[in-house]
């Protein structure tokens, strides 16, 4: 059953529309994932959709008796009551029913000997019971504990005021109080934003579990690719929905931005053809060609012109070497770091061999980027040493991006660390990053911090160096500028060690994990996903250990493996590409052929009509083929990505 339509929805700030003709059908039990550049308007459509703010025109109509809950980045809490306290405030149902239930125990207990009014109060006893243990009345304790639990909130926190806790936990304890009000309709505004890894994915597992609809704004496109079975996409002031999660969000945007260039520029070679011949006609400047001329203008006139697509700007770029390092690149061995008396990590050890990509994850704390600034030599080890092979380049991503100068101008950050480079050539590179215009002529200090992140690969990628150490490189980029990284990523023949939260990047780009945490370091071959199988593994008791204990050769074996799956990801990749060409020369073909048969001289001979009918069978019978070959790829690429 249908829960909620969005029917062409419209909203304008002053001069400035936000959204247009907004069109959005969502299911009961769905959970959509609303994607879309920073300003695009998700907040705004959200807030219509609750009711807290009305659309210019459109209508929106949600199922009679939904209730909505709707979690946003800011939370004000200020009251007095502990955190389990003000949790407790959505059961105040429930706990006036289990006052009522006490209530009438004593009722009864007090009447035992007046038989009549005994059996009227046990009946109402019975019916309050039976709505009691309806609604959960004996489970909300638990069920408070166990979300607070889950969501990070240590014990002694809990029993803590409210009004004390952090930003971050403001919002967590918010959403906390949502998923226990348990809307039939649950729309979450970067709910992963304030929450650890464990967190995180205790709120996918909780999120898979609902019973009612969501709807969820994320640029966590790993926690996408988990919960939702719906996307949403706000571009240009337009929505459009696809079915399934991100990934399949992702394939299908790309084939549809594609058929719309096509059927654009299909359309305008048709404008063109038509124009020319009225041209012809009127050149003649007979009665009946005028006629003629006339005749196909108004024909023209009334064909609804196709909008050419807008995609919006993106990045490119890419990664490269410029000269090979021997096989060992970096061996850091026994190295350990405090601060004022408190530990962060202890006997940190780890071998990068040519071509490894080393992801370090963990929790806030224990010490990942002070590992990187150590192997750069930016501060000293307490214990330990840290050794580079021969012909190594260390390029450094730093998150908060301290090695540009706030006081220069884009241009000139770039060109004064590549002083041969011509004005034009350092132009051309900050064009690849979307700086173009009088954009390269804003100081550093008045960019966000997604467009500095772009300066500091800008730079990175002019250095050309063999390693690279990644601080959370994705996280200021917009999705589709991850998407480029990882793509760039993908293909740089060097060394590659980051630290990142960003699940999905490091499904992308790493071929080992090392966990740091309280307890210590373990390392996993694999990427994400391999490192979460291998945990549960060891959680149920299974021998399934990571890289320390196995051989030097084991380990060589294993690299070659992960290079072939890597070397055979690309094959893939450019055979997607390779069909998707094919499949535009064969559409172009189906197009052409069926424009021949709506052509009245074609069956003006009958040898030339079934010439055509045969070609545009074959054609399409072509192209069905590619289609099928296309999504057989396509499906094997992704599972060989994972």
């Amino acid at each position: 059953m249908v829960l909620l339509t969005l029917q062409d929805v419209c909203k304008a700030f002053g001069l400035n529309v936000i959204l247009k003709d907004i069109n959005l059908t969502l299911k009961e039990g769905q959970r959509l994932g609303l994607v879309g550049v920073n300003g695009s308007g998700k907040s705004t459509l959200m807030k219509i959709i609750t009711g807290d703010m009305a659309p210019d025109s459109g209508t929106v109509s949600l199922l009679r008796g939904t209730r909505v809950g709707l979690l946003t980045q800011q939370a004000d809490i200020t009251s007095e009551l502990t955190v389990v306290e003000e949790l407790s405030r959505v059961f105040e149902p429930l706990r006036r029913m289990e006052e009522k239930l006490r209530d009438l125990e004593r009722q009864m207990a007090e009447n035992h000997e007046n038989a009549a009014l005994l059996e009227s109060l046990s009946s109402e006893y019975t019916r309050l019971t039976d709505r009691f243990e309806q609604a959960g009345g004996y489970e909300w304790p638990s069920r408070i504990q166990g979300v607070l639990a889950g969501l990070g909130f240590s014990k002694e926190r809990r029993e803590q005021p409210a009004r004390l806790l952090s930003g971050g936990e403001k919002t967590r304890l918010c959403l906390a109080r949502i998923l226990l009000m348990q809307p039939e309709l649950l729309m979450l505004d970067e709910p992963t934003n304030h929450l650890d890894l464990e967190a995180t994915q205790w709120l996918e597992d909780t999120l898979r579990k609902y019973k009612g609809t969501v709807i969820v704004i994320s640029h966590d496109r790993y926690f996408l690719n988990a919960v939702c079975d719906v996307m949403a996409e706000l571009s240009m002031t337009h929505l459009t929905q696809y079915n399934g999660n991100y990934d399949a969000f992702m394939i299908q945007r790309r084939m549809n931005l594609e058929r719309q260039l096509k059927e654009y520029a299909m359309q305008q070679k048709e404008i063109a053809r038509q124009q020319a011949i009225i041209d012809r006609y009127r050149m003649y400047n007979r009665e009946k060609s005028i006629k003629a001329a006339e005749s196909r203008e108004k024909r023209l006139e009334k064909i609804e012109r196709i909008e050419r697509p807008i995609d919006e700007a993106k990045v490119r770029f890419s990664f490269e070497a410029k000269r090979r390092t021997g096989d060992d690149v970096l061996m850091v061995q026994d190295l350990s770091k405090s601060f004022d008396g408190r530990v962060l990590f202890r006997h940190f050890s780890l071998h990068l061999r040519a071509g490894d990509r080393v992801a370090v994850i963990g929790p806030n704390g224990v010490g990942k980027t002070t590992l990187l600034r150590i192997i750069m030599h930016e501060i000293p080890a307490d214990t330990g040493e840290v050794i580079y092979g021969a012909n190594v380049d260390i390029g450094y991503y730093d998150q908060h991006q301290a090695g540009l100068t706030m006081t220069k101008t884009v241009m000139d950050e770039l060109w004064d660390a590549f002083p041969r480079m011509e004005p034009d050539e350092v132009r051309s590179v900050l064009a690849l990053f979307l700086f173009t215009g009088d954009d390269v002529f804003q100081k550093i200090e008045t960019l966000s911090g997604g467009e500095r992140g772009r300066v500091a690969l800008a730079k990175l990628m002019l250095k050309k160096d063999n390693l690279l150490l990644l601080d959370e490189p994705t996280n200021h980029l917009d999705m589709d500028s991850r998407e480029v990284l990882e793509g760039a990523l993908d293909d740089f023949g060097g060394t590659l060690l980051t630290v990142s939260h960003d699940r999905y990047f490091i499904n992308r780009v790493a071929n080992r994990v090392v966990e740091m945490s309280r307890d210590g370091i373990t390392e996993y071959l694999g990427n994400y996903d391999d490192y979460l199988e291998k945990k549960r593994l060891l959680e149920a008791g299974q021998e399934e250990i990571a890289a320390p204990s196995k051989t030097k050769t084991q380990l060589d074996k294993e690299k070659r493996v992960e290079r072939l799956k890597r070397e055979s990801v690309k094959a893939l990749k450019a055979r997607v590409g390779e069909l998707e060409g094919l499949i535009a020369q064969a559409e172009e073909r189906v197009a052409q052929l069926e424009s021949d048969m709506a052509d009245p001289a074609t069956y003006q001979d009958a040898g030339k009509a079934a010439s055509v009918a045969r070609a545009h069978k074959e054609a399409q019978e072509t192209l069905e083929a590619l289609y099928d070959e296309w999504t057989e790829t396509a499906d094997t690429l992704q599972n060989s990505a994972q």
